[in-house]
C-alpha cells in the first residue's frame, strides 16, 4: 500500500540511476510530493520491486553499467504495473521509439530535464497507475461476483452468441463451460420462454412461466430465465451492445410460496373452525352429556336399543374428536397445565376408551391398563388435552389391528440423567434428546400391522394418513405431537411391520418437593376445603349445556345453582355466600366469562372459577386459569371440580 502523510496519499517512486548526483537531483525534485526509493543499478532495482510491489512510478536512466534502461523497464513490466519514465539523451531516440512501441515505457524525458515537465509526467504516470489498480480491483470483484452469484449468468453479443458465462449457467445449459462460448443463445435454450427486461425494471417476483428441469440425479428444479438489455451511452457506438441472460433457480421460492399458501389455507380453516366451534361444541356437549345422564337413569335392556344408544355415543365422540383435531391443528390452544395423577386419570378414562375403541362391533379391541404398584409422581400437563391425545392414539391402535388384538396403556416414572439417558427411539420432528429430569411416560401399545421406517418418518406430517378415504384426515398424530411438544415433553415411537407399535408420551413430572422435571414449575394450584360452602354455580348461556353440567354435578352429590348470564352470576355471588366454585362458559353475550370472573374476584377473591369453552382464546385469560374444553366428559368435569371442592 502506498504511503500516507497526514492523511494525504503519497505514491511511491523508484528512481534508478548509477550516478549518485542524478539520484540526489531527482530526489530533491520529487520527495516533497512522493515517497522515494532509490536503486543504483538495474539488478538492484528489480530486487526492490520484489520487496515493494506497490511502486507507482519507475524513473530509469537509459545508460547504466549492468543493463540499459529500456531493457530494465521491459523486464520490470513482467512483475510491476507501475508507470515508467525513461531518461535519455537525444542520441537514444530510436531506442525510445522502440520501447514506446513495445509498451515498455509510458513517458520519456531528455537530459537535462525540465523540472516542471518531468514533475507533470510523474504525476500523470502515478495517476495512471492508480487508475489501473482500481480497474484491476473492480475487475476482480466483478469476476468473483459473476462466478459466485447463485444465478446462472451468460453474456451475449448483438448476434445472440454467448461471449462469457459462469459455471451455473453452463450447468443449466447442460454443457461444459468452454463448449458454450460462441454458441448461439437459441441453440442452448431451445424454446424456453425468456423474459426480457431493462436494467431499471428487472425484478424476480413477478409471475412468469417457469422452466422445469431434471438434474442428473433425477431431482426436478424450477428456473426462471430473464434477459436484461444493458443500456450503453449514445457515444459508445464503438462498443458492441450486450445483454445478460439470468437463470434463477426458483425451486426454493416456489416451495416457500406453496408453504405460504398452505399457511393461508390453514389460517382460513382456523378462522372458520373458530367461528363455528363454540356452537357446534355446545351441541356435542348437550348430546353426549344427555346420553350419559339418560344411560344412568334407565340402562336399556333391549339389545337393539343398547346398540343404537352405543352408536349415538360413538358418533358424538367421533364428532368431538374431529372438531378438536381441527381446532388444535389450525390454532393450537395454550395449555392449562396443572398437576395430574396419571393412573387416576387413566382409571377414570377406561370406560370412555373401551366404548370409543371397543363398542362391541366387529372392530372391537379390548383396552387394558398396565399400571405400576408403586405410586407415580404427578405429571405437569393439561388433563383435557391428554385425554384427547389418548383417545386419538387408541383409535389409531384399534385401526392398526383389523383382525383383532388388544390395546395396552401403561404408565411409568423415568428419570433421565446427564450421564446416561435412556436410548432415544424418537420418530418425530425435533430429533432432539429430552433434557435431563423426571418424567411420567404414558404409552399406548398395540399388536397390529406396524409401520415401515418410511411411514414412521412421516406420521407427524399434517394430513398424512395410511387409512382409506373417509377413514381419517391425518390430523390426529400431528395434534398429539404438537400438544406434547408444547407441554415440554416428547413423543417416541417404536414400531416394526407385523409386530405392532408403541407410542410413548413423555410428560414432565412434579417431584415431591414441587419442582418439575426439565421445565420451570407452572402456576401452583391451591386446594380449598370450603366447609359448608358446597354449592357450585353453573353459568352458561346455552340452557342445554347448563342442564348437562348441572346434571353431572348433581349426580356426583354437589348442590348446584344455575344461571344463564354473567350479570345474574354476579347477583348470585353477592347473595349466596355458600357458593364455593363457579363453572362458567367463556363466550357469552353481554358479558364474557373472563370479564365476569374479574368482577367475581373483586367480590370474592377466594372463589375459584373453571372456564368451560369450545374454543378458548387463552390470551384473554390469566396464565393460571382452569379451562375445560367442550365437549367434556363427566370424568373430566369432576376431575377438575374435585381438586377445588370436596364431594360430600
Amino acid at each position: 500500500m502506498n504511503a500516507t502523510t497526514g492523511g494525504i496519499h503519497q505514491d511511491k517512486i523508484l528512481i534508478v540511476d548509477d550516478e549518485p548526483e542524478i539520484l540526489i537531483a531527482l530526489t530533491d525534485l520529487l520527495d516533497d510530493e512522493f515517497v522515494i526509493v532509490q536503486a543504483s543499478s538495474a539488478q538492484e532495482a528489480l530486487a526492490v520491486l520484489q520487496k515493494h510491489p506497490d511502486i507507482s512510478v519507475i524513473i530509469s536512466d537509459q545508460r547504466m553499467r549492468d543493463m540499459t534502461g529500456d531493457m530494465f523497464l521491459t523486464e520490470a513490466r513482467k512483475t510491476s504495473d507501475a508507470g515508467t519514465i525513461l531518461l535519455t539523451g537525444y542520441a537514444d531516440l530510436d531506442t525510445v521509439v522502440s520501447a514506446l512501441n513495445r509498451g515498455a515505457i509510458s513517458f520519456y524525458a531528455a537530459k537535462p530535464w525540465e523540472a516542471g515537465s518531468l514533475l507533470a509526467m510523474v504525476r500523470e504516470a502515478a495517476a495512471g497507475y492508480r487508475t489501473r489498480r482500481e480497474l484491476t480491483t473492480e475487475r476482480a470483484l466483478l469476476r468473483s461476483l459473476f462466478d459466485n452469484l447463485p444465478l446462472g449468468l451468460a453474456i451475449t453479443d448483438t448476434a445472440g452468441r454467448i461471449t462469457r458465462l459462469n459455471a451455473l449457467a453452463a450447468e443449466a445449459f447442460g454443457r461444459p463451460l468452454k463448449e458454450c462460448i460462441g454458441q448461439a443463445e437459441t441453440a442452448l435454450l431451445g424454446d424456453v420462454p425468456v423474459e426480457t427486461r431493462s436494467v431499471d425494471d428487472f425484478r424476480t417476483t413477478d409471475e412468469f412461466p417457469g422452466v422445469r428441469r431434471t438434474g442428473p440425479d433425477g431431482r426436478e428444479s424450477w428456473h426462471r430465465i430473464s434477459r436484461v438489455e444493458l443500456a450503453l451511452p449514445s457515444d459508445s457506438s464503438a462498443i458492441q451492445p450486450v445483454s445478460v441472460l439470468i437463470d434463477q433457480n426458483v425451486t426454493d421460492l416456489i416451495e416457500m410460496e406453496k408453504r405460504a399458501r398452505q399457511a393461508d389455507k390453514m389460517q382460513a380453516i382456523g378462522t372458520l373452525a373458530g367461528g363455528i366451534a363454540h356452537d357446534f361444541n355446545n351441541l356435542l356437549t348437550a348430546i353426549l352429556g344427555s346420553l350419559e345422564l339418560v344411560q344412568d337413569m334407565q340402562p336399556p335392556t333391549d339389545p337393539n336399543i343398547s346398540r343404537l344408544f352405543t352408536n349415538a355415543m360413538d358418533a358424538a365422540r367421533r364428532g368431538a374428536v374431529l372438531t378438536q383435531k381441527l381446532l388444535d391443528f389450525s390454532r393450537p390452544r395454550d395449555l392449562a397445565r396443572r398437576p395430574v395423577d396419571v393412573p387416576k386419570l387413566l382409571g377414570q378414562m377406561q370406560g370412555l376408551l373401551a366404548q370409543s375403541v371397543g363398542g362391541g362391533g366387529s372392530r372391537a379391541v379390548p383396552v387394558r391398563l398396565r399400571l405400576p404398584d408403586e405410586e407415580l409422581p404427578q405429571a405437569s400437563t393439561d388433563p383435557s388435552l391428554l385425554e384427547v391425545a389418548l383417545v386419538n392414539l387408541c383409535l389409531n391402535a384399534r385401526d392398526a389391528q383389523p383382525k383383532g388384538g388388544e390395546i395396552i396403556i401403561s404408565a411409568e416414572a423415568v428419570t433421565l440423567s446427564q450421564e446416561g439417558q435412556r436410548e432415544n427411539m424418537v420418530v418425530g420432528r425435533s430429533g432432539r434428546p429430552l433434557p435431563p429430569g423426571h418424567y411420567v411416560v404414558v404409552s399406548v401399545a398395540d399388536r397390529g400391522v406396524g409401520m415401515t421406517p418410511e411411514t414412521q418418518a412421516r406420521i407427524f406430517e399434517p394430513f398424512f394418513t395410511t387409512k382409506s378415504v373417509g377413514s381419517g384426515i391425518g390430523l390426529g398424530l400431528p395434534m398429539v405431537y404438537g400438544f406434547v411438544q408444547r407441554n415440554g415433553g416428547d413423543v417416541r415411537v417404536s414400531s416394526n411391520p407385523g409386530v405392532g407399535t408403541s407410542i410413548e408420551l413423555w410428560l414432565p413430572a412434579i417431584s415431591k418437593d414441587g419442582s418439575q422435571g426439565a421445565i420451570q414449575p407452572g402456576p401452583t394450584e391451591t386446594h380449598h376445603s370450603h366447609g359448608n360452602q358446597r354449592s357450585i354455580l353453573v353459568v352458561d348461556d346455552d340452557p342445554a349445556v347448563a342442564a348437562v353440567t348441572v346434571g353431572f354435578l348433581a349426580k356426583a352429590g354437589f348442590r348446584v345453582l344455575e344461571c344463564h348470564s354473567g350479570v345474574k352470576a354476579l347477583d348470585l355471588v353477592r347473595s349466596r355466600p355458600d357458593i364455593g366454585l363457579v363453572v362458567m362458559d367463556l363466550l357469552m353475550p353481554e358479558m364474557n366469562g373472563d370479564e365476569c370472573a374479574r368482577r367475581i374476584a373483586v367480590l370474592r377473591p377466594d372463589l375459584a372459577v373453571i372456564f368451560v369453552t369450545g374454543f378458548a382464546d387463552r390470551a384473554i385469560l390469566p396464565p393460571d386459569a382452569r379451562v375445560l374444553a367442550k365437549p367434556f366428559t363427566r370424568e373430566a368435569l369432576l376431575s377438575g371440580v374435585e381438586d377445588l371442592i370436596p364431594v360430600k
